[in-house]
């Protein structure tokens, strides 16, 4: 009988454990991406603004810049080490892992759901609400292992001399940035049971995401809404200030918004059937039986390139529009004009647009892995099998992938560059429009090599296209943080990122960006044969 009990206790825990299983990685992952990107910018600080005197200019610049205000949200002691880190991590980490948990979340729910996995456990020893309750729980597990991974990578750094940040303000900084993931991750277990599908699913979460990062630039923009912070989760994540003024008394409102909604989620777990959504799905639709291989990958591709295109044009923006006064702060340091130097260029807004872009290219290479990514769930969902069981092409049906992916990679690119222009017309530069353009459509190659590597990585073992294409660009991004200290150069020749121009704070390099695109192209082609040659393997 105890072995029986503790084998019906182990089926009734089963979802929360798989749950746990399946985010680990990305958690540990993204726990490495924060705590990575809080250690530099707390050392690039520290390093490039050495003097009294440069970080007073800083903290002038940036304070009183309303776009990075907005941006950003209000930062406080921007002359110091610790405030200007707390600033930048909290401006940049709390919205960004806040995507990442909502997606994750509406995955591991709606989309487990969807692919039949979650039928086969209610099937145990476990209930509708009991596996949403354990999902929660698996969810929560990962959030956790990423706090862990941020508070130990900050606790180190900050025990150095050059980034003073105590062990107690490490902590607070690591569960402040975690606050956007939690509640959001909270909003994606909530929008899976709402909706019948994980696209709507995601469309639910990310308009709650939209509509609290809006509140809070407008709250953040004027000064006399301010006290519109606290209609916003995002705002009230805000109002932490770690390791400036800290207000854990904020902590209250975070922690009850996500008990609610994880709650109402389980909830509504129990009261809908399995496959449906509170919210009821269209159940006809126009027919589109014509369309192809390669219209219906456009056709489901659709809310990607709209959203990646957005996102790549509110970053060329706000680049755009901050430029100017980013390159007056950024000029006042000695060791930023030798590197622009070196980059063959002036100080000025070009210099800071071309760091801008960088990062716009490594935002391009996610969107690429994240196709390959999708691509593999169709095959894993069993969707691939139903339209490959008709007249379809193996390769017809990958080419088709592909090349919508390819058509987001340039089109994400372009809205960056022509999002760019605008910003800096409106700042009376001198930049011309062809110019952004070329800035726009350089980010491009790498993430066309990362597309056509995750192809090669797919066609050979579907596990392996993912892994293959974000492991690619996380190593790209990690050789690009370490490039001041690395000195091998075929170590530094490995990032995709390494091989483009910081355009427009020097010209573009055509003969490096088509070595990328040819390469990508074979290795695409590669990938779609072989693919062509495997058999079709399931979830």
């Amino acid at each position: 009988m105890p072995r029986e009990r503790r084998a019906c206790a182990r089926a009734r825990r089963a979802a929360g454990v798989l749950t746990a299983r399946r985010i680990a990685w990305p958690a540990a992952l993204w726990g490495v991406v924060s705590g990575g990107y809080i250690c530099y910018a707390a050392a690039q600080y520290a390093t490039t603004y050495p003097t009294v005197a440069s970080r007073q200019q800083v903290a002038l610049t940036f304070g009183a810049n309303a776009g990075l205000t907005a941006l950003l949200g209000e930062g406080q002691r921007l002359a110091t080490v610790a405030g200007f880190t707390a600033w930048r991590a909290m401006g940049v980490l709390v919205p960004i892992g806040a995507v990442w948990a909502m997606l994750a979340a509406t995955r591991l729910t709606r989309g487990e759901e969807e692919a039949g996995r979650i039928e086969l456990l209610l099937a145990g020893q476990t209930t509708r609400s009991r596996a949403a309750a354990q999902a929660a729980a698996g969810i929560a597990a990962g959030i956790a292992l990423a706090w862990a991974i941020t508070a130990a990578a900050v606790a180190l750094a900050g025990a150095t001399a050059k980034i003073p940040i105590p062990a107690g303000g490490a902590l607070f900084l690591a569960t402040a940035v975690t606050t956007g993931p939690a509640m959001f991750a909270a909003a994606g277990v909530l929008a899976g049971q709402l909706a019948a599908n994980r696209r709507r699913a995601n469309g639910i979460a990310a308009a709650i995401l939209g509509a609290s990062l809006l509140i809070r630039i407008v709250a953040d923009a004027s000064p006399g809404l301010h006290w519109a912070r606290w209609l916003s989760p995002l705002g009230w994540a805000e109002q932490l200030h770690p390791l400036t003024s800290p207000d854990p008394i904020m902590f209250a409102p975070i922690a009850a918004c996500t008990a609610i909604l994880v709650a109402a989620a389980i909830a509504l777990a129990a009261r809908r059937d399995l496959g449906a959504g509170v919210i009821p799905a269209r159940d006809t639709s126009r027919s589109r039986l014509r369309v192809g291989a390669l219209g219906l990958a456009w056709w489901l591709s659709r809310p990607a390139i709209i959203g990646w295109a957005a996102g790549l044009a509110v970053l060329g923006l706000v680049g755009g529009l901050v430029a100017p006064a980013a390159a007056k702060a950024i000029s006042s340091s000695a060791d930023i004009r030798h590197v622009i130097g070196r980059l063959g260029a002036q100080p000025g807004s070009a210099a800071y647009l071309g760091i801008i872009y960088l990062i716009g290219a490594t935002l391009t290479c996610f969107a690429a892995a994240s196709q390959i990514s999708a691509t593999h769930s169709e095959e894993a969902d069993g969707h691939a099998g139903h339209l490959l069981a008709r007249p379809v092409r193996r390769r017809h049906w990958l080419a088709g992938r592909l090349a919508v992916a390819a058509a987001l990679i340039v089109t994400a690119s372009l809205a960056a560059g022509l999002a760019g222009w605008a910003g800096l017309a409106s700042q009376h530069t001198g930049l011309g429009f062809a110019m952004l353009v070329k800035a726009g459509l350089n980010i491009a190659p790498p993430a066309l090599f990362v597309l056509g590597a995750g192809c090669l990585g797919y066609g050979a073992w579907p596990r392996l296209g993912a892994p293959v294409a974000y492991g690619l660009v996380a190593w790209s991004f990690l050789i690009e943080l370490l490039a001041a200290v690395v000195t091998s150069r075929w170590l530094l020749d490995t990032s995709v990122l390494h091989h483009i121009q910081p355009v427009p704070a020097a010209q573009p390099d055509w003969t490096s960006a088509a070595w990328l695109t040819g390469l990508g192209i074979l290795a695409a082609a590669t990938g779609t044969a072989l693919f062509s040659r495997r058999d079709l393997t399931g979830a």
